[in-house]
Formats: structure tokens, sequence, C-alpha cells
């Protein structure tokens, strides 16, 4: 059963990535590079944040903040 609703998402999945493929057209590429550079940008600040708190909680253990 739970490979048949697996199926049925990824069968959902692609009409949905063929419907915006039809309607989007020459701009296509445009799109996708927008979206893969705004989930770079996410995970790159996400990453400063992560490694901010970790560099802020190692001074406060070692008295220097």
């Amino acid at each position: 059963m739970i490979t048949l609703l697996r199926f049925a998402g990824l069968g959902l999945a692609l009409v949905v990535a063929l419907l915006f493929a039809v309607f989007v057209g020459d701009q296509g590429p445009w799109y996708f590079a927008w979206v893969v550079g705004t989930v770079m940008i996410i995970l790159v600040a996400a990453a400063g944040g992560v490694l901010f708190d970790a560099q802020a909680e190692e001074a406060v253990s070692k008295g220097e903040f």
C-alpha cells in the first residue's frame, strides 16, 4: 500500500513538473536558476548561522565573550 502511495505521489509530482514546463516555455531555465539560487542562498545563510552560534558558544565557554 505504501509503495502504491509513493508511486502516486511521484506521478503527481511528474504531472505538476510537466505542466509547469509547458506553461513557462522558453523561460524555464531562468525559473530553474532562480529556484536553485534561492535555495543556495538559504542554505549558505543557515550554514553561516550555525557557524556563528558554534563560535559564540565556544567563546562563552572559554570566558572570552
